[in-house]
This record gives C-alpha cells, structure tokens and sequence, in this order.
C-alpha cells in the first residue's frame, strides 16, 4: 500500500498548532518597548491573574518549558544528597533525559504503577533511611496531573498523598502539564487540587492545551522560592522578553480559554476510545479521564498504521499504544483514523 502520513495524528498534543486567541495575545503586547526580564506590566498583569487563580499567598515564575519548569522546581526543594518519590512512568523519570539527577543532583526513586497514579503504599516502600548518611534522604513526592497514562487524581487522592509527605517533613511536587484536562474531568478549578489540598510546588503548563510556549512554576510554600531567582537564571530560563510568556497566559487564563480547549480534547478522546473499542482486536487499557487513550493492538499492524497516523507505543512488550488528542482535533480525524484503522485490519488480520 502506498500511503502518506498524515500529520494531524495522534502522536502528541505537542504536535497541535497554536490556538488563535492565543497568537492574538502575543501580537497585542509587540509593540513599543518594556523593560526586559519581567520587570514589565504585562508580567505584573499576568502574575495577577495566575494569584487571582491560586491565591495571593504564591510566588510565580514563568520558564520556557516543561522539563525547566520540573527541574527548577525540584531544585529549589532539594539538595543533591535527597531524593525524589515518583512513578515510574512519570515524565521525570521516562521522558526528561536524567535531567532531575544531572541539574538538581538528587536521586530518583521510582514506584511501578498499573495507571500512573502514585499511592501511599507504593511512597512507603521508598520511606526508609532517614538520617543514615550512607543512603539518599527522601525529600520529595511527585505526581502527575492528568498523569502519563492519562489518568486524573482526585483531590482527596492528592490531600491524602500530601497529608503524608507532610507528616515526614517532606514536600508535594506536582507535574501539571496536563492540569487542564484533570481540572475538567474533575470538575474542579486548579486552586482545588493544588493549593486547597496541600500541593507545594507546581508545574503549571498550558503548551499542551493550545499555548505557543511557557510554562509556570508556582510556590505554595513560599519559604521554597526564596532563591529561585538565582536558580532560574543558573538554569537558563529568564526569559529576556518575558512579555511574551506572560501575555499568552493570560489569554489562557481569561474567559476560561483553557478550559474550553481541555473540554474539546478530553471529548475527543473519549469518542476515539468509544470509535475503536468496536474493534475486537482492541483492548482500551486504561480508563479515559484526559485526553490520552491507551491500548493494545495487533503488532503487525502499528507500522502500517504509523506511517498514515503517526502515533508512539507505549509498551513494546505488550503492543500498547497512545493516542493522544488535542484542543484542535476535529471528530474528522477520528473518521479518518478509525476508516485506515478498518482497512489496515482486514488487509492484515
């Protein structure tokens, strides 16, 4: 068969453009000149809104990426001889190259975990050694929501976790790349399952949910953030024209932008996963509370599959996959999907 990939997959909500709004935002604030390094009222407007959101009692930085955004924060919480709780699928540990244990220093403990979700009895399995010098000092327990298994945490899931890193003098890191889509399938605002349930650093992400660029670490517990100034200019993420992260957040913050695009991707999701669990040959493998669908296929058919809709397994062993949507994928995608996904599977099965 002589295809052509189609690049409106479901590789990535990475691979997703940039939302209109989002570009008008960025076009409204290139004019005249400020003053650079965030010392301009487009970051002061922007630092606002996000206080307006979590309270007043945060401090906000904005850094250019995800990978930034979780590095930096953690650096802030640990020294080199601690150590860092999280799961094993976790964005940290499978997708950002070492860089935790090659910035900050500090070691990873992993927890193997069925759909992402970090539990209290996966934490205590790592909840030893304190105070022996022969052995990294727990420091930190980070979750990920929506996790990379596109499953959510509900809040009581998070204030338990916290409650418990609390009690052993340990701090609460959350990756929230894909908070938005959570907050949605939650039915909660971002304050609800952050500040309100004793998260104290945060990740707060929007280039998945329809943003250029940018991302936000937050600090509920201010005591953590009182150098990290100094760590993010070390880490290489003072943005010069800083006007230009600040603006598109506040795009995303205002009449609930971020919410109607999580909204549209989390849908989306769940008419692909309805679309082709029709097929007996596959088995959705988790449950869809973002926007990510995972399952397994036939092996023999995902290369055929790739090279018209390029999308990334997940698991080689078991032939599992994930497929991701985003803020633009229209429900033609999926007809177009699920139409290749019929041809491929009788031309091979």
């Amino acid at each position: 068969m002589t295809t052509m990939k189609n690049t409106r997959g479901f590789a990535s909500d990475n691979n997703a453009g940039v939302h209109p709004d989002i570009l008008k935002a960025i076009e409204s604030v290139n004019s005249g000149h400020v003053t650079g390094y965030g010392d301009d009222v487009y970051t002061d407007r922007a630092i606002s809104t996000i206080k307006g959101i979590f309270g007043d009692g945060v401090d906000v930085y904005f850094v250019f990426i995800g990978t930034a955004a979780n590095v930096l924060g953690l650096t802030a919480a640990t020294r080199s001889y601690n150590s860092v709780i999280c799961a094993e699928c976790s964005h940290i540990h499978q997708d950002e190259c070492g860089a935790p244990e090659n910035y900050c220093g500090c070691k990873l403990l992993s927890v193997p975990t069925p759909d992402g979700k970090l539990t209290l009895e996966g934490i205590n399995y790592h909840m030893h050694g304190f105070g022996f010098e022969h052995h990294s000092q727990p420091k930190v327990v980070s979750i990920t929501q929506a996790t990379e298994m596109g499953t959510v945490y509900t809040a009581e899931e998070i204030s338990e976790i916290a409650d418990f890193t609390h009690k052993h003098q340990m701090i609460l890191h959350m990756d929230g790349a894909r908070i938005a889509n959570a907050a949605v399938t939650l039915g909660l605002g971002f304050r609800e399952m952050t500040a309100d349930v004793g998260v104290d650093v945060l990740s707060f992400g929007g280039t998945k949910n329809g943003m250029m660029y940018g991302e936000a670490v937050i600090f509920f517990d201010q005591a953590l953030s009182e150098d990290f100034k100094y760590i993010r200019k070390q880490g290489m993420q003072l943005a010069s024209k800083m006007r230009f992260i600040a603006a598109q957040f506040e795009a995303y913050l205002t009449n609930d932008l971020w919410k109607k695009n999580a909204e549209h991707a989390n849908k989306m999701a769940r008419i692909l996963a309805d679309e082709v669990a029709k097929f007996p040959e596959i088995t959705v493998t988790q449950k869809v509370q973002a926007n990510g669908v995972f399952a397994t296929i036939p092996k023999e058919v995902i290369p055929i599959l790739q090279k018209e809709f390029f999308f990334y397994v997940w698991d080689e062993t078991t032939s599992e996959v994930r497929w991701m949507t985003s803020f633009d994928t229209a429900e033609v995608d999926i007809k177009g999907f699920v139409d290749v996904l019929k041809r491929v599977l009788k031309f091979v099965i």
